[in-house]
């Protein structure tokens, strides 16, 4: 690749590595996993720069990669991991107070089907439109939309309003746009 495609590329995950852990995070529920899957498609992006540059949306591609790495990830099984001698030393916020919602959050999302979890993840914590989740999971739009309404209807059944309601907090019930902001601060 030459130098700039270097550059725009550096641009591109500099910009976009906060939003790719943070749907990482939310398909996966471990920060670690959720950076290995991030580079994983990151990685393949670089791979083939050319071609996601040249698309409409470079951001959406990239996800699109996203979750197919993940699922892969379950195909083969296995997933290798190397133990460093050290710990990097990073300064993280304390988000004690959120851990709860997190917790609650991250439990009704890992009891949801494999394909629900990706469009709600996808629509409420990513934002967006039905028609993109359809062309990044390959599939018909009313599919989209009846996967959300099927996982939403699972998520009320399983009380995760109440248990959310529950939990010490300032914010009101969640609801799509209330929820989000309880997992920005996640890794």
């Amino acid at each position: 690749m030459s130098n700039a495609a270097d550059d725009e590329f550096h641009a591109f995950m500099s910009s976009r590595w906060p939003s790719l852990v943070r749907t990482a995070y939310l398909l996966t529920g471990s920060h670690h996993d959720a950076e290995d899957l991030a580079q994983s498609a990151l990685a393949r992006a670089y791979a083939k720069w050319d071609k996601v540059r040249c698309s409409d949306d470079m951001g959406a591609y990239v996800r699109k990669i996203l979750i197919h790495v993940h699922a892969d990830r379950f195909r083969k099984r296995t997933v290798r991991e190397w133990f460093t001698p050290r710990l990097p030393d990073i300064a993280v916020a304390d988000g004690t107070d959120q851990l709860e919602h997190r917790s609650a959050l991250m439990e009704a999302l890992e009891a949801l089907p494999q394909r629900q979890r990706f469009t709600v993840v996808l629509r409420y914590f990513e934002d967006m439109p039905p028609a993109q989740i359809a062309a990044v999971l390959g599939v018909r739009e009313s599919t989209v939309r009846s996967q959300i309404t099927r996982a939403l209807a699972k998520l009320r059944e399983g009380g995760v309003r109440a248990a959310l309601a529950e939990q010490p907090h300032e914010a009101p019930a969640p609801s799509h746009r209330n929820v989000a902001p309880a997992l920005r601060g996640t890794p």
